[in-house]
């Protein structure tokens, strides 16, 4: 089951349609219910409590005014292994020449 602070996307009628985070899941007075508090991540943000049973905080279709709609657990794609490839600087005019680091202050008193 989804759980506070996963993401989720809506699919309305079976189509992809909102990316949420789920706030809050708070149990109902019917057994197997919650009130289930989402952040819908669009422009305005905004707020929205749903009862929802458990299977369908578990991702089965459930229908609203007629609407069928699911939530689908996001889960990150792993990261690919980064291979870092390092080549020799000792011959490049930038290494020849001496550098140095400079403050803040120094930088914005060498542009005046």
């Amino acid at each position: 089951m989804a759980v506070e602070n996963d993401i989720v996307l809506i699919y309305i009628e079976h189509h992809p349609r909102i990316f949420a985070r789920i706030e809050k899941i708070v149990p109902d007075s019917k057994k197997d219910w919650y009130h289930v508090t989402l952040l819908l991540l669009q422009a305005p943000l905004e707020t929205v409590t749903w009862i929802l049973k458990d299977l369908y905080i578990d991702g089965a279709e459930f229908t609203m005014n007629g609407r069928p709609m699911r939530l689908e657990k996001v889960v990150a794609p792993r990261l690919a292994p980064v291979s870092i490839q390092t080549t020799a600087v000792e011959d490049s005019p930038a290494a020849q020449t001496k550098a140095r680091v400079l403050s803040f202050e120094e930088a914005k008193n060498k542009k005046k």
